[in-house]
């Protein structure tokens, strides 16, 4: 892999001149550029009044209401000790007006019935999720899987369900195209019951359609940087900078490691999808006008490794715009890691309560209670030397809309007010800060990565992972 191999030996200056040299050389690996119009393509569907669809930038094209907030659902999701969620076409939403206080003992060894920190000012779910509520004469739109219908909330109100999961919006999401309170990036065990964004299927020939290993997901995978293209078995999709456009040049010696992505005679071209005739009989999947392939010599499903073949890239339908300048790309033990300007790994705060809503607590406006606990034994001044914010110039900007500063008290963890005396300017994605950890020694080190409870998956911190070539990190931050 052409990686950053000397950065441990380097000091100063130096240092820094290399990681933001390797930083730029790297983007085009894991990010599009502000100029690119690559978008994900999807199926018209039908649609009720005042509903859109809307392109966000990591998760692809999203349903938001008629003011452009983002529509979420809440799939059942198993948990260590119960079931939690919005059971599909049950017709009942579990996301009500009581305010939880005390823990229901689901997702944890810990007992239920546990006061929660703060309940006199916990909120209640539907303040968090608003239902999506339908007009009282809305009628049935679409069919099948990409029907709208209604349920009957206890209040009487009509809630508008799509693929009989009910819908929510997020009070998080403030501007059309925010979609803060969730993410496509699949969950694994041990953490929350997360919300989920909800929109129309992505426009992929049936090859590309979903996994025999993922049965639940359909079209290209979600990782942290992109939606990236998978075989409907899984596997990796590549192009090659050797061919022309709408011609495959791979063959003979080539052929031995590469295996060109077949179309069944069957097959019709469909948008950026098209199909070539490699030899008489013989069809291929091209997309963007570049023939498809997979890496014979991938030893597992959703892999980068064929990329680290010179000429030889991972296909996308979209990726996120990259990170500021402030942010490198740094090598770590199981693949490539965000890093601050001087290459220490970036951290993220993952925290879900154990409520029966089961509402996160990982945005500086929700309960800082189960962070300081975690990062500090319940000590502020503790908290900043484990895992310090990664500060930001106050007028440092973004083209990726993913990144923001923002002002953090660091007593509390909680937004500061301009001109509030201690107050950090911060780097935060996704509306959520970022951290490095005291622990890491060297660009690369990622020895905080899983920190907290059940690997830091329901409270804790994980390393922002760009590449995992042993695990899945890089599809579940």
């Amino acid at each position: 892999m052409q990686r950053l191999r000397s950065l441990g030996v380097l000091a100063g200056a130096t240092v820094c001149a290399s990681l933001a040299m390797a930083a730029q050389e790297q983007t085009a690996d894991f990010w599009q550029s502000s100029s690119s119009t690559d978008k994900e393509n999807y199926v018209r569907v039908p649609m009720p009044p005042g509903i859109q669809v809307i392109d966000s930038e990591l998760d692809g094209p999203v349903f938001a209401d008629a003011n452009g907030r983002t529509l979420y659902s809440w799939p059942l999701t198993k948990l260590r000790n119960g079931d939690i969620g919005d059971r599909k076409d049950s017709g009942i939403s579990s996301c009500t007006d009581e305010v939880q206080k005390v823990t229901s003992g689901l997702m944890s060894p810990y007992p239920g019935g546990l006061l929660l920190p703060n309940p006199e000012t916990r909120k209640s779910c539907t303040q968090v999720w608003p239902p999506l509520i339908a007009p009282a004469d809305a009628k049935p739109v679409g069919s099948g899987h990409n029907e709208w219908t209604t349920i009957k909330r206890a209040d009487g109100k009509l809630q508008w369900s799509y693929g009989g999961q009910p819908l929510y919006t997020s009070e998080l999401d403030k501007k059309p195209g925010d979609v803060l309170g969730g993410t496509k990036i699949q969950r694994p065990g041990d953490g929350p019951a997360v919300r989920v964004p909800v929109g129309p299927p992505p426009n992929v020939p049936p090859e590309f359609a979903g996994t025999d290993s993922d049965p639940g997901r359909y079209g290209p995978l979600q990782t942290a940087t992109g939606r990236l293209v998978t075989d409907h078995k899984g596997f990796s999709v590549y192009t090659w900078d050797g061919d022309e456009p709408n011609k495959s040049k791979c063959v003979r010696e080539c052929l031995k490691d590469w295996a060109p992505v077949s179309a069944a005679v069957t097959a019709v071209p469909n948008g950026e999808w098209g199909i070539i005739e490699r030899s008489p009989g013989i069809k291929q999947w091209t997309f963007r006008k570049k023939p498809l392939y997979t890496y014979i010599l991938d030893p597992h499903t959703r892999s980068l490794l064929g990329s680290d073949v010179p000429g030889w890239h991972n296909v996308y339908t979209q990726r996120a715009i990259a990170p500021p300048k402030d942010f490198t790309v740094q090598d770590s033990i199981a693949g490539q890691v965000l890093g601050d300007s001087k290459g220490m790994t970036v951290y993220i705060y993952n925290c879900g309560d154990d409520a029966r809503d089961q509402l996160a607590c990982d945005h500086p406006d929700t309960e800082q209670a189960y962070r300081l606990a975690i990062c500090g034994n319940s000590d502020p001044q503790l908290c900043q030397e484990s895992f310090p914010y990664v500060q930001a110039a106050p007028n440092a900007k973004s083209e990726s809309r993913l990144w923001s500063v923002m002002l953090i008290d660091p007593s509390t963890g909680r937004r500061a007010t301009k001109g509030q005396a201690g107050a950090l300017s911060v780097w935060a994605y996704r509306e959520r800060p970022v951290y490095t950890c005291s622990l890491d020694r060297q660009p690369g080190d990622a020895n905080c990565d899983s920190f907290g409870e059940f690997n830091g998956r329901r409270n804790g911190y994980r390393a922002f992972w760009l590449r995992d070539d042993f695990g899945n990190s890089a599809y579940s931050l």
